[in-house]
């Protein structure tokens, strides 16, 4: 049995380097796929370039495949604070590749008008959020601190592999007090099975990735991020396999230069 081991803080944690589990939806480029924000399909055709076909089974002699793909809106994916700044900054720089502590914790987000945190502009009653009381009940059974956090929505349907997020608020969000929350208690990469932080239409105000980035209303400025090297995983997929806990975390990522890329994060258990 191989093993992975991380020192953090003096302290070793040790989980089975065989056993990862993948949150990443596999990526069907002309299959179903999960859809945010009325973006385009995900689509791959083979590459045709004068008598050269990139399809085996048209006669090429090999497969060769050009790809579009829209990272933010079509699967998970993993972005940076240059989501949000007019620097063209990659999540390849901020994330070169490490492993991290982290928790995996279940919630089953309320309606806006049931939680006591402040909402603001173009939110609405019904809206289904992820408050700043979920989560600290929830991270209450894990006590200590990490540097990443998985958060699974609850009810966890398979559909959330090829759901189409559609509408002003088609998914739970983060609130504003439930993202300063991940930040006070140290979070520097968040991973959830929602298509963003925030409301889909919020009037371009993205209170909650502001909040985890440490940037100021309004700033596009990469110089104003308070937490320039925390990173955000969504529309990644859970399976209900996996037990609330403590793991190891290693977010896979290809070497774009570009604010977010397509991302395979996997959890190692740790071994107690």
């Amino acid at each position: 049995m191989s093993r992975i081991t991380l020192e953090r803080h003096g302290k070793q944690y040790s989980a089975q380097g065989d056993r990862p589990v993948s949150l990443a939806i596999p990526m069907h480029f002309n299959g179903p796929q999960p859809n945010h924000f009325g973006a385009p399909r995900a689509h791959a055709e083979p590459l045709s370039s004068g008598a050269f076909t990139g399809d085996v089974r048209q006669g090429g002699s090999v497969n060769c495949d050009q790809m579009q793909v829209i990272p933010h809106c079509q699967g998970t994916h993993t972005e940076c604070v240059g989501h949000l700044c007019e620097e063209r900054i990659a999540i390849a720089d901020i994330l070169p590749g490490s492993l991290f502590l982290a928790r995996l914790i279940s919630v089953e987000p309320v309606r806006a008008d049931a939680s006591s945190d402040h909402l603001g502009q173009g939110h609405l009653a019904d809206d289904l959020i992820i408050s700043e009381a979920l989560l600290t009940k929830a991270i209450a059974h894990f006590p200590g601190d990490a540097d990443a956090l998985v958060i699974r929505t609850q009810p966890n349907h398979p559909d959330k592999i090829n759901r189409q997020y559609v509408g002003e608020s088609p998914a739970a969000y983060l609130s504003q007090a439930a993202a300063d929350y991940l930040v006070r208690i140290g979070i520097q990469h968040v991973v959830v099975d929602i298509p963003s932080l925030d409301r889909a239409h919020d009037h371009g105000l993205l209170a909650a990735h502001r909040a985890f980035w440490g940037m100021p209303a309004g700033s596009k400025r990469a110089s104003d991020a308070a937490r320039p090297n925390a990173t955000i995983t969504e529309l990644a997929w859970i399976t209900d396999a996996l037990e609330d806990g403590w793991y190891l975390l290693d977010i896979q990522l290809p070497a774009w230069i570009s604010d977010a890329a397509p991302s395979r994060p996997l959890l190692y258990r740790v071994l107690i």
